[in-house]
């Protein structure tokens, strides 16, 4: 059964979702520090899928995040959050999250976010579904296994980087600004501060780009947004 690890330090919530989480057949592990979750996922293995809280002593959830994913690490992560504003969802996204969940939240709610990452992170699609790929300059971005190959190097995407560029590449040609990105992408239609787009823009360049520091494919179009271009001369 899908291995849950759980980060939170408020001991009775996190004794309560075990418990519900196990009755649903899942197999639990708890960690109350973000130090201990980063020791057990020092395995890249270890779990299928981390439930983690943003407010924790020590390290919070989103510098776990983003240690997991500068190590290489796509665990699928859903977060937790007393601080729902726009501003503080987008920093868990933009730290690596694949998805949130406001606290306090329905039970019914977290296990059917849970069941939701674990389809959309199977690795390999079902035999009979088709292709979700898009290729240029020698680059391949597969939407369903949630990678980028470039000759023998792979780039795997985070949920929230794989519907970025799904979003651009579908537009190619197009400036498109931040705002209209967070409210397509993100839903978030109340304003908040944009600049944090520029975050999924600077990894995608990192994975898109031979010389990062000098996009030829993701573009910034001054004074508006971005914009995605496939063939360059």
């Amino acid at each position: 059964m899908p291995h849950i690890l759980i980060v939170e330090d408020e001991r009775h919530l996190a004794q309560g979702l075990r418990f519900n989480l196990e009755a649903e057949g899942f197999t639990v592990t708890l960690a109350e520090t973000g130090e201990a979750a980063l020791e057990l996922l020092s395995n890249e293995h270890y779990a299928d899928l981390m439930v983690l809280d943003v407010m924790l002593p020590g390290k919070s959830g989103f510098e776990v995040a983003d240690e997991l994913r500068q190590a290489k690490n796509y665990l699928p992560i859903l977060m937790l959050t007393a601080r729902a504003s726009a501003e503080d969802v987008l920093a868990g996204f933009a730290a690596g999250a694949d998805d949130y969940l406001p606290k306090p939240f329905d039970l019914a709610i977290l296990v059917a976010r849970i069941h939701g990452l674990l389809r959309r992170r199977q690795w390999l699609a079902p035999a009979d579904a088709p292709p979700d790929v898009y290729a240029f300059q020698g680059r391949v971005v597969d939407f369903t296994r949630l990678e980028i190959q470039y000759g023998e190097r792979r780039y795997p995407l985070t949920l929230m980087e794989a519907n970025l560029l799904r979003y651009l590449v579908q537009r190619e040609g197009r400036p498109i600004s931040r705002k209209a990105m967070l409210a397509e992408v993100w839903d978030l239609r109340e304003e908040t501060d944009t600049r944090a787009i520029d975050n999924f823009i600077v990894r995608l360049r990192k994975y898109l780009e031979d010389e990062p520091a000098h996009p030829r494919h993701l573009l910034t179009v001054r004074g508006v947004g971005y914009q995605f271009v496939a063939k360059t001369p």
